[in-house]
């Protein structure tokens, strides 16, 4: 059980590198393709903001590349500073995905406050979750490796919301750009490549998080068994 579960990681793991690989390529090639109308990541998240009466809601940019975000207690979109200023398809195809999240706030999004509620006990389960089932084993205290794996159980089921949450905001950015016309209909499927990639990386980081998930049941059961 423990090795199949390792090779069950081992997969995920170079599954996950190749959709990240996937997901760098699709964004380089289209950071370098203009959108016909010529506007930058930063209008159009402004100009979807202001649509939907969000005018409260601030377009900031972040240092970083890929480190865009909406915080919803700030009640800010923040684009890297490359999607910023850049008027690329793929600029436009994030920014308009975390205006999606900013709908999904105001709208009361079901998914988005569930994702919330799970964020400490994610957060908690992240961190001290494998010190705790590794710790238990080393120790001989099962009960301990116990609660660091339902710790760890947290961050699963945390992934597993997440995937509801940024699907449809990837859906949402797609009709705002098709629906407001930013973007032309053959401008559309590279947008498109661009968000099914970024969303696989959540799927990614589900399955490896269940992987580990997995192993550590497989560990804990096979120490029960001695």
């Amino acid at each position: 059980m423990d090795i199949l579960a390792l090779l069950l990681m081992g997969v995920v793991f170079v599954a996950s590198l190749a959709i990240q690989g996937a997901l760098q390529a699709t964004f380089a090639r289209y950071s370098r393709v203009a959108n016909a109308r010529g506007m930058t990541g930063a209008e159009v998240a402004r100009a979807i903001l202001d649509a939907h009466g969000l005018t409260q809601v601030r377009v900031e940019p972040v240092p970083g590349a890929l480190t865009d975000h909406y915080d919803p207690h700030a009640k800010a979109v923040r684009l890297s500073e490359p999607n910023y200023a850049s008027p690329s398809l793929a600029a436009l195809a994030v920014a308009a995905h975390e205006v999606g999240h900013a709908v999904q706030d105001a709208h009361g999004y079901a998914w988005l406050r569930v994702r919330a509620s799970l964020l400490p006990a994610a957060s908690l389960g992240s961190n001290l979750g494998p010190i705790l089932v590794i710790l238990g084993l080393a120790m001989g205290a099962l009960g301990l490796a116990k609660l660091g794996l339902y710790l760890f159980l947290a961050v699963a089921l945390f992934q597993l919301v997440t995937l509801p949450v940024e699907f449809d905001a990837s859906r949402r950015a797609l009709d705002f750009l098709r629906r407001m016309g930013f973007l032309a209909p053959s401008e559309m499927g590279p947008a498109r490549q661009v968000l099914t990639w970024a969303a696989l990386t959540y799927v990614a980081a589900l399955a490896s998080s269940l992987a580990t998930l997995l192993y550590y049941a497989s560990l804990l059961m096979g120490r029960r068994e001695e």
